[in-house]
């Protein structure tokens, strides 16, 4: 008697559609999501990396500045990354003021339309060219970034639980990647033609789109809550606008989740930092520059969707979290060891691609996984503090150790990093730790 041949992985993704509807929807919102940051992620990347302060700075902080005796030109990302840092802290109860005090169908369609509106002002702004806008964008897109995509995987919490998290989480991953590939692709062909305001406008139509997967994304959620006797996102929520902060503070498994995010973000600082010093010097015009993010953007998400399609999922589903959150770190170190001995252009990039494509495609769907074993005061206020304030305030002090590294060279810029990959580490392994006391626990 023959033995039947194992599914291809093409029917096992037929069988999860059609096994879950909300899939469908699912895959949608995370490809229009991110393909709407992508396409606005290389203007903004060209923006930090920008050789004209002018272009970046309103005129009154570059006159500032020059009063005081600072070359301003000199400290762009320094400065950009503390202003974002500090939007970020200014942002954070308010958003916790939402969450608190209005139920889920009130305040998810209000954070995507206030970015809608923020995208309609700046798209006026670059088309009157006025002064500062460059600074201005590149910090909304930042905030634009983690508050649109940490509320996106809150959300997936409430529609899919733990066992179908590990089912779909890869596909969804999957999808989302679909976006951030056709995004760039999108920036090059369009960036020449139609100009760099007016791609503000096809991100904004992006997340138009995103809005209608929420709306229909919803009755999932009730369905999942009444099925799990969860507590209700169709009300409020209630609690401090301060309880992400406690809880991040108090849970031993939310505390690592924070430690890996922190210095994560670190290692990306130090990467992205000295790419930007490569771009200034080889790519000298806003056109140029927003071309080669867009292409770095298109090599990391091509391997990202192969390790998704071909990894991700059967790792989640043999052995749990543990291999997701571990090799990327590990692969890091190795890879920053390889930059301290002989950090070449080239290298640097090819290490940057690695890095974010294991962060995007192991590490994030690992880490969302344990949220959907949470209540949902820590899927949406301790998951936001997490990824948006501990995130960027990773950001404000790697930029900062960098500029304080880079006058000795780039190797010592990485071989500080390879002591911060070291802590990525560590952390991963305190977060697989950890999670093993949750409910639902396979590890």
């Amino acid at each position: 008697m023959t033995r039947e041949a194992p599914p291809t992985r093409l029917a096992r993704f037929r069988a999860a559609l059609a096994a879950s509807p909300a899939l469908w929807w699912a895959l949608l919102y995370f490809f229009c999501l991110l393909c709407g940051y992508y396409v606005l992620r290389p203007v903004r990347d060209a923006m930090g990396a920008s050789s004209d302060p002018a272009a970046v700075f309103p005129r009154w902080l570059l006159a500032l500045a020059e009063r005081q005796g600072v070359a301003l030109g000199a400290y762009t990302l320094q400065v950009l990354f503390t202003a974002t840092f500090v939007a970020m802290l200014l942002l954070q109860p308010v958003y916790g003021a939402l969450v608190a005090r209005f139920p889920r169908r009130v305040f998810l369609p209000v954070v995507y339309l206030f970015f809608i509106a923020c995208l309609g002002g700046f798209w006026w702004a670059f088309h009157a060219a006025v002064p500062g806008r460059g600074g201005a964008f590149f910090v909304f897109i930042a905030v634009f970034n983690l508050f649109a995509v940490t509320v996106f995987w809150s959300f997936m919490a409430d529609v899919f639980d733990n066992e179908h998290a590990k089912q779909v989480y890869g596909y969804i991953g999957a999808g989302g990647t679909l976006g951030a590939l056709a995004g760039p692709a999108l920036t090059r062909t369009l960036v020449e033609q139609v100009g760099v305001a007016n791609l503000l406008l096809v991100s904004g139509g992006f997340l138009l789109v995103c809005l209608l997967c929420i709306v229909r994304l919803r009755r999932w959620a009730i369905l999942r809550e009444r099925a799990h006797r969860d507590a209700s996102g169709e009300r409020a929520m209630g609690g401090s606008v301060w309880a992400g902060l406690r809880l991040v503070w108090q849970d031993p498994l939310l505390r690592a989740l924070a430690m890996l995010m922190f210095f994560g973000v670190g290692v990306g600082t130090l990467l992205y930092n000295e790419q930007a010093a490569i771009v200034r010097r080889f790519y000298p015009t806003a056109e140029a520059a927003t071309r080669y993010y867009s292409t770095l953007d298109w090599a990391v998400n091509g391997l990202t969707i192969l390790v998704q399609v071909l990894l991700t999922r059967w790792l989640l589903r043999r052995y749990g979290v543990a291999p997701l959150l571990l090799l990327p770190a590990l692969a890091i170190v190795a890879g920053f060891a390889l930059l301290s001995a002989s950090p070449l252009p080239l290298l640097v990039a090819g290490v940057q691609v690695v890095t974010r494509a294991s962060e995007f495609s192991l590490a994030k769907p690992a880490r969302e996984t344990l949220y959907t074993r949470m209540d949902r005061e820590r899927r949406y206020k301790a998951k936001s503090v997490i990824d948006t304030a501990v995130y960027r305030g990773g950001d404000f002090s790697f930029v900062w150790l960098h500029k304080l590294l880079a006058g000795f060279g780039s190797s010592v810029v990485f071989l500080a990093g390879l002591a911060i990959a070291a802590g990525m580490t560590f952390g991963a392994w305190r977060v697989v730790r950890e999670q093993r006391r949750l409910p639902d626990s396979d590890s």
